[in-house]
């Protein structure tokens, strides 16, 4: 059910919101007409020293992604300016910045940075995400939140674990994102109240696309996500919306943790 619309004037939720705050006051996250919406974060200061806090390690990375092909502008500087340490435990920390999986708690992983940027480049093919609000499904440890803030206008983030929601918002709180919004709920269900979306990308992958994602993709706009369209093997779907109806193309083959319903 779409939560009924907020009073009229209503303030922005504090950053990071939760879905007991966002719910009843979603429709006030658009901007009054002739007001100013906040500029993406792609001015996200970040310090740079030694060790892993050196901006040119995460350089590094950047130049390894763009030799793998990874070409779109801001996909690159968002990778740039967005330090992994940061989202992984202590013990992993030297691993950060390999093109690997990591494990972040209750089975889920932060996925490679080559798979994200992948997912992220074809995401911001569509133009219309530039300037949109995206939603992700699957927030994980908030890595990818951080990156999306870098190329959109606006992200809302959803997470159904709880305690890897908290954890999000613990690595997100110090980098003061005005555009990033975390939701404590079932992925599945989407979030009616921040629609329609330029994009959506997910970070689990299903037997099929939920009927959802596809309702509040706004036309224009484009989702990106794994799916097991051949039982025991997910690919990686891009689906967008045009006037007379869905798009549908099948990629290459991914893994994902598997998506699932409810909260936990």
């Amino acid at each position: 059910m779409k939560p009924p619309a907020p009073p009229a004037g209503r303030p922005r939720p504090a950053f990071p919101a939760s879905l007991n705050q966002v719910v009843g006051q979603a429709a006030s996250l658009a901007p009054a007409r002739g007001a100013t919406r906040p500029a993406p974060a792609a001015t996200l200061q970040v310090p740079s020293g030694a060790g892993m806090d050196s901006s040119a390690v995460r350089q590094a990375m950047v130049r390894k992604l763009a030799a793998q092909g990874l070409q779109h502008p801001a996909v690159l500087q968002a990778f740039a300016a967005v330090e992994r340490h940061r989202f992984v435990d202590s013990a992993l920390v030297a691993q950060a910045y390999e093109d690997t999986s990591l494990p972040i708690g209750l089975g889920q992983t932060i996925s490679k940075p080559s798979v994200v940027g992948r997912m992220l480049e074809l995401l911001c093919e569509c133009p219309l995400v530039a300037t949109g609000r995206v939603l992700e499904i699957g927030t994980g440890c908030g890595y990818q939140a951080a990156l999306l803030a870098q190329v959109c206008r606006e992200v809302y983030s959803m997470e159904r674990l709880r305690g890897l929601h908290d954890k999000a918002r613990e690595h997100l709180r110090p980098l003061r994102l005005p555009n990033v919004h975390l939701i404590f709920g079932d992925g599945m269900l989407g979030f009616p109240g921040g629609g329609p979306y330029a994009g959506i990308v997910a970070a689990a992958g299903g037997h099929a696309l939920p009927q959802p994602w596809l309702d509040q993709l706004a036309v224009g706009g484009r989702l990106v996500a794994p799916a097991e369209l051949v039982p025991g093997r997910q690919s990686l779907v891009v689906v967008d919306r045009t006037p007379q109806g869905y798009l549908k193309n099948v990629l290459e083959g991914v893994w994902f943790v598997p998506l699932k319903s409810g909260i936990a």
